[in-house]
């Protein structure tokens, strides 16, 4: 494996970082989402202090631990076909199955946990992901942050301090953000455009202008349809059934006043007429049945990004959803770490997400070694894959775990003792 570099630390910290990288390359069981350590010399009690010690350890600070990820994410940006890169924003919620010292209040009285807020950076040219560059974690003790210091306030807030940040990361391309539709703001749109940041936002059906007519952007849609202005891009997967693409584009202006609500009074809030590109895209059965549809307004200019290439954007929006499933479910058994406060966690995190970069970085590499490995990482994992999927990111990650514990292994133990000590097992042989 590549060394990975930490910002100015001293060895010993950094070579403990390297080892709890190592230690998050494997798929936990929920009933074993502790830090694994390798088969070396030194005990599984030694392991387990410096973890602890390095996941409390003030010196070790979000932002430098942040720093490597970003350095993936600038690189493999870089090397992509693109013109431009994405930066997808979602927002998860952390449930614990054991009491945290500093959990928070998220919605209601009773709805406890942390509230992890991610920007992932994403591949325009096949959605491939690349690396978490920013993330905050929510605490009773306030927001915890790898980059600039952001207050305690609603999603949308913490957007734009993000967004100024994304300036000195060094990146050579424009930087379009991909948010959801709970980034349907009109003021947040307005304050996005006018401090010159790049969007793709799914909305709600929303009054707009249109050709000096003023209609919903859902009834637009149907007006596109019988208008036939649908391009059918191919297949597509929805929720795992087959579909096919379809999009249709034309500009719109926003001109309503934004609609504010603070402690109970409600406001409104007046701009400038806003033009964007609506792209509605719908995803439809082979007989034409719509299955799911999306309504998206961006700032991009079509010189950077066509309609079509939008809608695969927007479609590669999920790559966030299956990094959040690789942390908890699927991979990391995030909910069942056993670390007692939202410092440790966010370290721990990091951590994790580097390993998730590794797998995404093998997943992305289809030279014939890297093909090879990754069948042989399969083979280890012991797992079956679908038709025509060759690998996934969980399965990877069990199959790393055995191959590394076995190369560990044969640094200390000869093969061939390991072979002789092996015909020791009893089990039946029924040839």
């Amino acid at each position: 494996m590549q060394r990975i570099a930490l910002p100015p630390l001293e060895p010993r910290l950094q070579q403990r970082y390297e080892l709890m990288v190592q230690g998050h390359l494997h798929s936990a069981h929920q009933l074993a989402a502790g830090i694994s350590a390798l088969p070396s010399v030194s005990s599984a009690m030694a392991a387990t202090q410096g973890a602890w010690r390095f996941l409390n350890n003030d010196r070790v600070t979000l932002p430098a631990l942040a720093e490597p990820l970003r350095e993936v994410g600038l690189a493999r940006a870089a090397a992509d076909d693109a013109p431009f890169v994405l930066l997808v924003f979602d927002w998860c919620k952390l449930a614990f199955a054991h009491a945290k010292a500093d959990q928070t209040q998220l919605t209601h009285p009773t709805d406890i946990g942390y509230e992890l807020t991610t920007a992932l950076l994403v591949s325009a040219a096949d959605g491939a992901p690349l690396a978490p560059m920013e993330m905050l974690l929510k605490t009773k003790r306030g927001l915890l942050t790898t980059g600039p210091r952001v207050k305690n306030v609603s999603h949308l807030e913490q957007v734009e301090p993000l967004l100024k940040a994304a300036g000195q990361w060094g990146l050579k391309k424009p930087l379009l953000s991909v948010l959801d539709r709970e980034a349907d703001s009109v003021d947040h749109l307005r304050r996005w455009d006018a401090a010159g940041h790049l969007f793709l936002v799914r909305g709600d059906s929303r009054v707009v202008q249109w050709n000096d007519t003023s209609l919903k952007t859902g009834e637009l849609a149907k007006k596109l349809r019988e208008q036939q202005q649908f391009q059918n891009l191919g297949p597509v997967e929805q929720r795992g059934q087959p579909a096919q693409l379809w999009v249709a584009e034309t500009d719109v202006v926003l001109t309503r006043a934004a609609r504010k609500n603070v402690k109970d009074e409600r406001f409104k809030i007046t701009g400038p007429p806003l033009t964007l590109r609506l792209i509605v895209v719908q995803l439809r059965s082979d007989q034409g049945q719509v299955q799911a549809e999306w309504l998206l307004l961006t700032n991009a200019p079509a010189s950077l990004a066509s309609g079509e290439k939008l809608a695969f954007c927007y479609y590669w929006r999920w790559r966030i959803e299956s990094y959040f499933k690789l942390l908890k479910s699927h991979g990391q058994q995030l909910e069942n770490w056993e670390q007692e406060t939202g410092p440790a966690i966010a370290r721990r995190l990091l951590i994790a997400s580097m390993a998730c970069v590794i797998v995404w970085q093998l997943q992305a590499d289809q030279s014939p070694p890297a093909t090879e490995l990754k069948n042989i990482l399969i083979r280890l994992s012991g797992r079956q894959m679908k038709w025509g999927k060759p690998h996934t990111a969980p399965a990877l990650l069990a199959g790393l775990w055995v191959l590394l514990s076995m190369l560990e292994l044969l640094q200390q133990v000869d093969l061939k003792n390991l072979l002789q000590l092996a015909e020791q097992i009893p089990y039946h042989n029924s040839a």
